[in-house]
């Protein structure tokens, strides 16, 4: 049992952290060549996490393809989906409004003081003061990272305009804040409900099969039921795609055995393969590689998120995902790509929201501790 939990718990973080910070590292690397790539890089996670996911969940019968039975219904699903879709495309576009990614990752560090908000207003929680001084060092962290890049911009030809540009980007990271925030309660509402599996991570068997983990049909659902929404944004990945395509060009040497070097295309012009003695170059826009491993690593992250979420509460993956998220900073800042922020004022409130999350948490888990012991 506790080898199993161990093992469990060992390999939801390491996707977590392995994941999510190389994503966030070639995430960076793209928004900061093509702003503008959001609507694609969404598009292409989505594409790939569903494609990985269909082997599991769809079965082929004389009759065509077919779901398997699911542990949720399909409905809890649709409102997830809708709020998941949102939420992606809102965070991608927001590069486009020139975010630096230090501020993007604070920023959305501050989901805590939404859920708490949300959870007084719709589920009628009560908070401790630890938990209402703590939400609020969050929240005064958030702003102070907020600032941090506000002055960034004061040397364009046009200072105004380029603030006016930041804080729309700020608007739409604020209203992804709150769609993520909606979402943090139904899936912990539908996780309770339907499936949140034991702590060891054991499932229990319908039927004769042992079913799909709740985690891994959510993450599945989640996304391929979000594709056909991106038929309105068509045009925008059309254009961001053919901007990549046209963008600078990069070549890789491979060697192969002569006889599948010998099936390739090499007679027309413009194909991308060159043959030199027993080797092959391959001649690709520079994009595709950075966007091929972003779609992979989020692939790794999402699936450790789901796990994640299929397990503990709302509060407790919050708290995963803000010191994922200082990981992520760190990573960010030490590879040089943290100079366009005041660094005094971005460390600072990067040390608030960690603080205050802290301090959040361990301050509910009293709180129930003294709620366990009155019932």
């Amino acid at each position: 049992m506790v080898l199993s939990l161990f093992g469990d718990w060992s390999t939801t973080l390491s996707l977590i952290f392995g994941g999510c910070c190389s994503n966030a590292i070639t995430l960076e690397q793209l928004t900061t060549q093509y702003p503008l790539s959001g609507s694609l890089i969404t598009a292409f996670q989505f594409l790939i996490i569903s494609l990985y996911g269909i082997p599991t969940h769809i079965t082929w019968t004389k009759f065509g393809p077919r779901f398997k039975p699911h542990r949720i219904p399909l409905t809890p699903y649709l409102v997830q989906v809708g709020l998941f879709y949102f939420i992606s495309l809102l965070n991608n576009a927001a590069f486009s409004y020139r975010i630096p990614m230090s501020v993007h990752i604070i920023f959305r560090s501050g989901g805590l003081v939404i859920s708490m908000i949300l959870g007084w207003l719709i589920s009628g929680k009560r908070y401790t003061f630890a938990q209402i001084i703590s939400v609020l060092v969050v929240t005064a962290g958030v702003v102070l990272t907020t600032l941090s890049a506000s002055g960034a911009h004061s040397d364009s030809a046009d200072p105004s305009a380029g603030l006016h540009i930041y804080v729309q980007g700020i608007s739409i990271l604020t209203l992804a804040l709150v769609f993520s925030g909606f979402l943090g309660l139904v899936q912990d509402y539908t996780y309770s409900r339907y499936g949140r599996p034991p702590p060891g991570g054991s499932e229990k068997k319908l039927g004769t099969s042992t079913p799909t983990p709740t985690w891994q049909e959510s993450m599945f659902y989640l996304h391929f039921l979000a594709l056909p929404m991106f038929f309105f944004v068509r045009k925008d990945i059309a254009s961001q795609l053919e901007t990549i395509n046209s963008g600078h060009q990069s070549s890789y040497t491979l060697p192969l055995p002569p006889a599948l070097i010998s099936a390739l295309p090499f007679s027309d012009d413009k194909s991308p393969f060159r043959l030199t003695n027993d080797t092959v170059s391959l001649t690709l826009p520079s994009a595709y590689l950075p966007l091929l491993l972003n779609t992979i690593t989020q692939l790794f992250c999402v699936a450790g998120v789901h796990r994640l979420t299929t397990r503990v509460s709302a509060l407790t993956v919050t708290l995963v995902l803000v010191v994922r998220k200082a990981a992520s900073l760190v990573i960010s800042v030490w590879l040089g790509r943290g100079a366009q922020v005041d660094q005094g004022m971005m460390w600072s409130g990067a040390a608030m929201v960690l603080a205050g999350t802290v301090v959040y948490t361990v301050a509910t888990g009293r709180a129930k501790e003294k709620k366990d012991k009155v019932e």
